[in-house]
C-alpha cells in the first residue's frame, strides 16, 4: 500500500492485479509529452484558417474579437493508454486542448475545442465540461491586450490627481520617466457573477515595487468590451473611501483630506531590492558548499522520461497549472497513475479594499506558463539538467521559456539509515549506513509577486516527496492605524497582509492495479489489566482501522462549514480531471469546475479506480524579516506517498552505496573491514563553467 504521509494515518486496500507487457520506456512516456513548438503552432496556424471561427491575432485590435487564447496537449484516456501499453491496443492519437475567446458575437464566450490528430490537425470539436456548463465572457482570464487598455483607462481616469501623486509620492504617471507610478490588480474582480470590476492598487514603479504602495486604490469597472465604457466607480486613499475622482479632489480642496507625503528613494540600497546590505560574522564572498555529481549522473532523462533508483515516470509542464506526472512506477510496478498540482490559492484579510478583496487563485494566472529561467547554482545545482519549455498562451506563436524545469540528484545531508552497533565496552560491533539522496524534479511559478518553487522528490526507498515552498514579495497594503489587526507594519508606510497558502494536488494511486479501496487508521488508547502482574494496568495504544466506503466518508476536512478538504478520495471519472480551472478565478461563484460537486454523488469506492485530492498549506502572518522577500525556511509545505506493507523489506537494500564497517579484532577494535560498493574516492566535484543566465522568454 502507499501512503500520503499526512497528519493522520491512511492506508490503502488493495486487489491483486497482473501487470500486462510494458512499451518501452521512452516511447510510452512520449504519450505524455508536452507539445513541441511545431505542434502549437499546427493547432494554431488550422484554427486560424478556419474561417468559421473568424479568429484574430491576440495581439492588438479590441477585446470584442474572436482570439485563441491557449493551446496545450489534452493527455489520452486512460484506458485508451493503458489498452496500448499493456494489451497491444492502437496508439491513442495526440490531441490538443485549445480555449478560444468568441469576443466578436452577440453573446460572447469562452469555448474549449479539441484539435487534432496531431502533429497535422485536420478537425476540431468541443470539450465541454461536466454538466455542459458554459463558459461566460466575462469569466475569461486577463490578457496582455486587456491589461494594456486598463493601464490607459487607469491613466485617464486619474489625471486629475496628477499633481496631488506628484506632490505626496514624486512619481506619477504623465509623461514620468523613470519615476513612474503603477499599479497591482486583485481578483476575484467583483462581488458576484456577471461583474469584472477590478481594485488597483497604485505604487510607484521601482525595484520591487509590490513593497511601495502610495495609499490609493482604484475601483475600475471593465466588463464592457468596449474601454471607452470603462469606468473608476470608487476610490480609497489612507482609510477613506469615495465614490468618484471629483470627490476626492474636493475633499482634499476644502482641507479635509491631508496627503500623506512619501520620503524621497534612495537611488541605492532600496529597501526593496536583492542589494546586500549590513554585515555578517563570517566570511560570504567566497562561494559556499555545491551539489556536483563527481562520476556522472545516476539517473536517466530521455525527453519527458525519467528513470532513477528504481522509479520511473512520465512528466510534463502544462501552462495551466504546472507540473503533472503520469505512469510512476516503481521496480517496474506502477504505484500511481498521475500526481498533479492542481491549483494554489491564497486567501488575505486587510482593512483596505483591495486588501480585503484578495483570494488569489493562481491556476486562473496560468501558472504553469509562468515557469520562468531557473538560474544554474541558485535556482537548481550547476550540476542539474535543465529544460526548455514552450508554452502558447495570449501569443501569436508559441513561446520559448529557457531553463523552465530541473532534474538533479540532491545529498540530504541525513543518512537515509545507519546504525552504529555498540558492544558497550568502548567498542563496536558494526557500524552500518546508507547515503541519503533524492532525485529533485523541480520548476517554479512566479505569479505576479509570489514565486513558488515546487519540486517531486524521488527516493530510493519508493518514497515519493512532493514539496512547495514559497517566496517573493509578499502582497502588501498601504499602512493605516486600523490595519494592524490584519497583519504587521513592515516597514514605514508598509503592511504586510495576513493570508492563508492552500495547494491541491490530483493523486491517482493505482497500487497493484486499478481496483484499489480506502481505509484510515487512528491512534487510540486503552487501559486493560495487566496480564503478568496482578492489580497493574496497562496503558497503551492501538490501531483503530476505519474502511471509507463511500465519498463522503472519504472526504476529510480541512475546516467546517467551508467544503475544504485535508483529503478526499473519489471515484476517477475522465470528466474530472481537474479540480479548478483557469474560469475559477474570475467566476468564483459558479465556476465551471466545482470539487464539490466530485463527491457530492457519494459514489462508492470500494474495489475502484480511485484518485486521491490533498490539500496542503499555511498561515503567514507577514513580519519585518519578510524584507525583501519571504524566505523558504519555514515557508514549504507538502506531502508523502510512502510504501506501507507493499514490499517485504525496504526496497534501498537493491543501493550499492551503503558503508559498512566491522572490527577484526573485538574489543580492541585496532583493525577494521570494510566495505563499500561504489569507488573510495569521488573526485573532483565542481564544475569549471562560470555562471550564466539569460531569462528571455521568446516567441519561436
Amino acid at each position: 500500500m502507499w501512503l500520503p504521509g499526512l497528519s493522520w494515518a491512511l492506508s490503502l486496500l488493495v486487489t491483486a492485479a497482473t501487470s500486462g507487457p510494458s512499451a518501452d520506456p521512452s516511447d510510452r512516456a512520449s504519450i505524455f509529452a508536452d507539445l513541441s513548438p511545431a505542434e502549437l503552432g499546427a493547432v494554431r496556424t488550422f484554427l486560424m484558417e478556419r474561417p468559421e471561427l473568424g479568429l484574430s491575432p491576440s495581439q492588438g485590435g479590441s477585446l470584442a474579437k474572436n482570439s485563441l487564447f491557449l493551446v496545450e496537449l489534452l493527455p489520452p484516456q486512460k484506458r485508451r493508454v493503458l489498452r496500448f501499453l499493456e494489451h497491444g491496443g492502437a496508439r491513442p492519437p495526440r490531441e490538443a486542448r485549445a480555449v478560444v475567446f468568441f469576443g466578436a458575437q452577440e453573446e460572447p464566450n469562452v469555448t474549449e475545442l479539441v484539435v487534432g490528430p496531431l502533429p497535422n490537425p485536420n478537425s476540431y470539436r468541443p470539450l465541454a465540461f461536466k454538466g455542459g456548463q458554459a463558459v461566460p465572457f466575462w469569466a475569461r482570464p486577463m490578457t496582455r491586450l486587456e491589461y494594456e487598455l486598463l493601464h490607459e483607462a487607469l491613466v485617464a481616469s486619474l489625471a486629475p490627481l496628477e499633481p496631488l501623486l506628484l506632490q505626496a509620492t514624486g512619481f506619477g504617471f504623465q509623461n514620468c520617466s523613470r519615476r513612474c507610478l503603477t499599479y497591482s490588480d486583485i481578483a476575484p474582480r467583483g462581488l458576484g457573477p456577471g461583474e469584472r470590476r477590478t481594485w488597483l492598487v497604485i505604487q510607484r514603479f521601482v525595484e520591487g515595487f509590490f513593497l511601495h504602495p502610495v495609499g490609493l486604490e482604484v475601483l475600475l469597472d471593465h466588463r464592457d468590451p468596449d474601454p471607452r465604457r470603462w469606468a473608476v466607480r470608487r476610490l480609497w486613499y489612507n482609510g477613506r473611501h469615495f465614490g468618484s475622482v471629483k470627490e476626492l479632489l474636493e475633499s482634499h480642496a476644502r482641507g479635509d483630506l491631508p496627503l500623506v507625503i512619501l520620503p524621497e528613494l534612495p537611488a541605492r540600497g532600496l529597501f526593496s531590492s536583492y542589494e546586500p546590505r549590513g554585515h555578517f560574522r563570517t566570511p560570504t564572498d567566497a562561494h559556499g558548499a555545491k551539489v556536483c555529481e563527481p562520476q556522472g549522473r545516476r539517473y536517466r532523462l530521455s525527453g519527458n522520461h525519467l528513470e532513477y533508483g528504481g522509479w520511473s515516470l512520465a512528466f510534463r509542464l502544462r501552462s495551466s497549472a504546472g507540473l503533472q506526472l503520469f505512469d510512476l512506477r516503481f521496480g517496474g510496478e506502477r504505484v500511481a497513475w498521475e500526481l498533479s498540482v492542481q491549483e494554489a490559492i491564497a486567501f488575505y484579510g486587510g482593512h483596505s479594499p483591495a486588501a480585503m478583496q484578495t483570494k488569489y487563485m493562481d491556476a486562473g494566472w496560468a501558472m504553469g506558463a509562468s515557469s520562468y529561467e531557473l538560474a544554474p547554482g541558485v535556482d537548481c545545482p550547476e550540476s542539474a539538467a535543465f529544460l526548455d519549455a514552450h508554452h502558447l498562451l495570449d501569443a501569436d506563436g508559441p513561446v520559448r521559456f529557457r531553463r523552465a524545469l530541473c532534474v538533479f540528484e540532491l545529498p540530504t545531508g541525513v543518512p537515509l539509515r545507519r546504525h552504529f552497533d555498540s558492544d558497550f565496552q568502548g567498542g563496536f560491533h558494526f557500524y552500518a549506513g546508507l547515503e541519503g539522496r533524492a532525485l529533485v524534479l523541480r520548476t517554479t511559478s512566479t505569479v505576479y509577486n509570489y514565486d513558488y518553487i515546487w519540486d517531486f522528490l524521488l527516493y530510493p526507498n519508493g518514497v515519493l516527496e512532493t514539496k512547495v515552498h514559497a517566496t517573493g514579495y509578499i502582497h502588501a497594503t498601504f499602512y493605516t492605524p486600523e490595519g494592524r489587526r490584519y497583519g504587521s507594519r513592515v516597514h514605514s508606510h508598509l503592511l504586510g497582509n495576513i493570508h492563508t497558502h492552500l495547494v491541491h494536488y490530483k493523486v491517482d494511486l493505482d497500487v497493484a492495479g486499478s481496483g484499489n479501496s480506502f481505509e484510515t487508521m487512528d491512534i487510540r488508547f486503552e487501559n486493560i489489566s495487566n496480564p503478568w502482574s496482578a492489580g497493574a494496568r496497562v496503558v497503551q495504544p492501538w490501531l483503530h482501522r476505519q474502511p471509507r466506503r463511500r465519498e463522503r466518508e472519504a472526504a476529510l476536512p480541512l475546516a467546517r462549514p467551508v467544503p475544504r478538504y485535508h483529503l478526499a478520495v473519489t471515484r476517477r471519472h475522465e470528466n474530472e480531471p481537474s479540480s479548478s480551472s483557469i474560469y475559477t478565478q474570475n467566476d468564483p461563484w459558479d465556476p465551471p469546475v466545482t470539487f464539490e460537486n466530485f463527491i457530492r454523488d457519494n459514489e462508492t469506492i470500494e474495489d475502484q479506480d480511485l484518485v486521491a485530492w490533498v490539500t496542503v498549506g499555511f498561515l503567514h502572518v507577514p513580519h519585518a524579516e519578510d524584507i525583501p522577500n519571504t524566505a523558504t525556511p519555514g515557508n514549504a509545505v507538502g506531502f508523502f506517498l510512502r510504501p506501507f506493507n507493499f514490499f517485504s523489506e525496504d526496497p534501498s537494500v537493491a543501493s550499492r552505496a551503503p558503508v559498512i564497517v566491522r572490527p577484526l579484532d573485538p574489543p580492541a577494535c585496532s583493525h577494521l573491514e570494510i566495505q563499500r560498493w561504489t569507488a573510495p574516492s569521488p573526485g573532483p566535484c565542481a564544475p569549471p563553467e562560470p555562471f550564466s543566465y539569460n531569462g528571455t522568454y521568446r516567441q519561436v
